[in-house]
């Protein structure tokens, strides 16, 4: 009986390394669990990349669906996906906000000025593309660190709520877009539009009601 245990016990444990080396054999890297997945947005305070005097939060994200695009002139494949993303701004409307670090940049010991920065920006956007409506300057990376960055590009969907739907580790190229982000991206501007419809409906009847209340007060 105990012969029979001792042969038992790394059959069983054989068995279970194959089934875990099986299924990271077929898993996607980019799929892997995250953090802030269905939460609302980790609070910040940060400023325009472009426009220092401009802060942004949280609240400036909501009301439109949002991706929040995680990005740096250093990062390679973020100049690969950047036409592409133009494409999805340009054609699509698509809403893409930067969420922009820089790896050189030390606030604390000023290896890279502010105005460098924005000058190799301003260069890569005029050679790749510009498909944002406006990039977050996540100086400290805190926010990054917060949303659960761990490099570069990577990407959050926000539902018109704050509240994030999605985070996909890597480039948005077409097969991307079309297989994963674009429909969820889609099918929150619809609910949204949907949302946005029935609450502008609710304030019509609203105020056509308060109109003839006065009008009946009237006669």
């Amino acid at each position: 009986m105990k012969k029979t245990s001792l042969v038992a016990i790394p059959i069983v444990l054989f068995s279970l390394l194959v089934i875990f080396l099986f299924k990271g054999l077929f898993s996607d890297p980019r799929e892997l669990d995250s953090q802030v997945k269905d939460k609302t947005l980790p609070a910040f305070s940060l400023p325009d990349l472009m426009q220092p005097d401009v802060t942004y939060t949280p609240e400036d994200l909501k009301g439109q669906v949002t991706i929040l695009n995680v990005w740096g002139v250093w990062c390679v494949t973020c100049a690969v996906e950047m036409p592409y993303l133009t494409q999805l701004k340009n054609e699509q409307d698509v809403h893409i906000v930067g969420l922009y670090f820089d790896q050189d940049l030390d606030p604390d010991f000023g290896t890279k000025t502010l105005s460098r920065v924005q000058q190799e920006v301003t260069e890569m956007l005029s050679r790749y593309g510009n498909p944002y409506a406006y990039n977050i300057f996540d100086v400290y990376r805190d926010t990054s660190l917060d949303l659960g960055v761990t490099g570069a590009p990577e990407h959050f969907v926000i539902d018109a709520n704050g509240v994030i739907r999605m985070h996909h580790i890597g480039d948005i190229n077409e097969r991307v877009w079309n297989t994963k982000v674009g429909p969820l991206y889609n099918k929150l501007v619809a609910q949204a539009a949907k949302t946005q419809g029935a609450d502008a409906h609710i304030e019509v009847n609203a105020v056509m009601s308060d109109d003839k209340s006065a009008q009946g007060g009237l006669q």
